[in-house]
């Protein structure tokens, strides 16, 4: 009698340090590059007070999670068919990678932020909509898709585990850095206000980094590294 194969979810397995540590500093300006996420949690909480900005973020974070969880899944499931297939995904998000940093130099990073906002949402909406943001934006689960697997080898044995790590670990960063942001909403949105300059610089230091990770993999992958 046949019997299907058991599926089970990949142990987490940490990556090496120096792909921990680079992996660390590309989460670092992923996090403080402003997006509407966090357009919506700090206007929620310049609006309605910290509490809100709180349950705001915590709908955006459960978003990034299950996009990310879902990403490492995914990715798993085609690096166990086919490991090229796995290798032509890491070229197609260099690309991707490349694609941001032009992007983000090409267009001036904006983040708008309303002390007015007329609304005031309850707590479960508030929730919801941070959810939503993140949930239902195909871009997210784009990235993801394309950039975890900058960080694993095709080759690894626990690649699999080391995929669903990092994606747990990139909430892990998110979650303590985005709320510190909403305790000090108040000073982030006069900084943002005040001056643009600092909005064009994270916007280079985000193409700077995007760029070179993506710059990296693809002369590795050419040196036949």
């Amino acid at each position: 009698m046949l019997s299907l194969p058991e599926l089970a979810l990949p142990v987490l397995a940490v990556p090496a340090p120096d792909v921990l540590a680079a992996f660390t500093l590309a989460c670092a300006v992923l996090i403080v590059t402003p997006g509407p996420d966090m357009a919506l949690f700090l206007s929620r909480t310049v609006a309605q007070g910290r509490l809100a900005g709180l349950v705001t973020l915590a709908g955006a974070l459960s978003g990034i999670l299950i996009h990310s969880a879902l990403a490492a899944l995914g990715l798993s499931a085609l690096l166990a068919a086919s490991a090229t297939a796995f290798d032509v995904l890491k070229f197609v998000g260099a690309a991707y990678l490349l694609w941001l940093a032009w992007q983000a130099l090409r267009h001036r990073g904006g983040l708008t932020l309303d002390a007015a906002a007329p609304v005031r949402l309850s707590y479960p909406r508030l929730y919801a909509t941070g959810l939503g943001v993140n949930l239902l934006n195909p871009k997210v689960i784009l990235f993801f898709v394309t950039f975890l697997p900058q960080f694993v080898a095709a080759d690894d044995p626990q690649a699999a585990g080391r995929l669903g790590f990092l994606g747990v670990y990139f909430i892990v960063l998110a979650a303590p850095s985005c709320s510190l942001m909403v305790l000090a909403a108040d000073r982030i949105a006069g900084l943002l206000r005040a001056s643009p300059a600092v909005m064009r610089g994270i916007d280079w230091l985000f193409a700077g980094v995007m760029g070179a990770f993506a710059l990296k993999l693809i002369t590795a992958r050419a040196g036949g590294s």
